[in-house]
């Protein structure tokens, strides 16, 4: 009877010590994601502009919208961060404006809609220590309403405003 009480005590002590160190790693754990994310702003100022161009041969080269050619893509100053929940991947959201041309025999010439400026979200992906983008694109969805509408996957880290680009 003796050993099971010292059992349980033993087991309760190391319990308890188990969660006071991961309460103690805690703040260690939240400083290394935020200077992560400080890295990645950084970088990703840095990278922006080859970025955006790379983001734009990879939308365009999707072929979507079917029948329609990328010609113009304005993208905003703002950049929402924001992590994938089951992974942890961290993504930058940036609004765009897409202007498109109907491609010859794509079927579109006659759509008056092809001029209609779209409004979208660019995503961009931290790989590691590194930005890249497939040209992945949410057309009709702001940065935030992106947040929102995957809700359940993504989570917003970081918002900057204007006057950041590098």
């Amino acid at each position: 009877m003796g050993n099971v009480i010292w059992f349980f005590v033993t087991v309760g002590v190391a319990a308890l010590a188990g969660v006071a160190t991961s309460l103690a790693m805690r703040p260690i754990r939240l400083a290394r994601l935020a200077e992560k994310l400080a890295r990645a702003q950084r970088d990703f100022h840095r990278q922006r502009e080859q970025l955006e161009a790379k983001f734009i041969d990879r939308a365009a080269a999707t072929g979507k919208p079917r029948g329609l050619r990328w010609s113009d893509v304005d993208f905003d100053d703002d950049v929402l961060y924001v992590r994938e929940r089951r992974t942890g991947c961290l993504k930058a959201l940036v609004a765009i404006e897409v202007s498109f041309e109907a491609i010859e025999g794509g079927g579109m010439e006659e759509v008056e809609a092809v001029s209609t400026i779209r409004a979208a979200t660019a995503e961009f992906l931290y790989d590691t220590n590194r930005w890249v983008t497939e040209g992945r694109v949410y057309f009709n969805l702001l940065p935030t309403a992106t947040v929102k509408y995957l809700g359940s996957d993504l989570e917003l880290v970081a918002e900057e405003h204007g006057g950041s680009r590098g």
